[in-house]
């Protein structure tokens, strides 16, 4: 498998995973969880909710940097309406813990599937 490695100066093409791999893998477990847990909060029970979080690397001056992450949100949530279901999302957006920790520009879509 080829990806991007971050050495902390250059992005070079190797197999394995690097830093901004690992951060967007830890955003999305969290974020899940943040929203599993907005949702049960709400009278909710979600049968699945998968997130991807996508890292946007970006070469500064100060040297290759993560500049913001994409949350695409996917769950499956028996009796939620939309509206409720985006609620959740909002409150667990503010209230997960990495996006606290990167306070990083994170732009999101979710669905909610019936």
């Amino acid at each position: 498998k080829q990806t991007q490695y971050y050495s902390g100066t250059t992005i070079k093409k190797r197999s394995g995973t690097n830093p901004a791999e690992l951060i967007a893998a830890a955003h999305a477990g969290s974020f899940s969880m943040a929203l599993a847990n907005e949702l049960g909060v709400a009278g909710f029970v979600p049968n699945h909710i998968a997130t991807i979080a996508t890292v946007t690397l970006e070469r500064l001056a100060a040297g290759w940097t993560m500049s913001s992450i994409d949350l695409d949100v996917l769950a499956t949530v028996p009796k939620a309406a939309q509206g409720d279901f985006i609620d959740a999302v909002f409150r667990a957006k503010t209230g997960c813990l990495i996006s606290r920790l990167l306070r990083a520009n994170i732009s999101m879509n979710a669905r909610l599937e019936k």
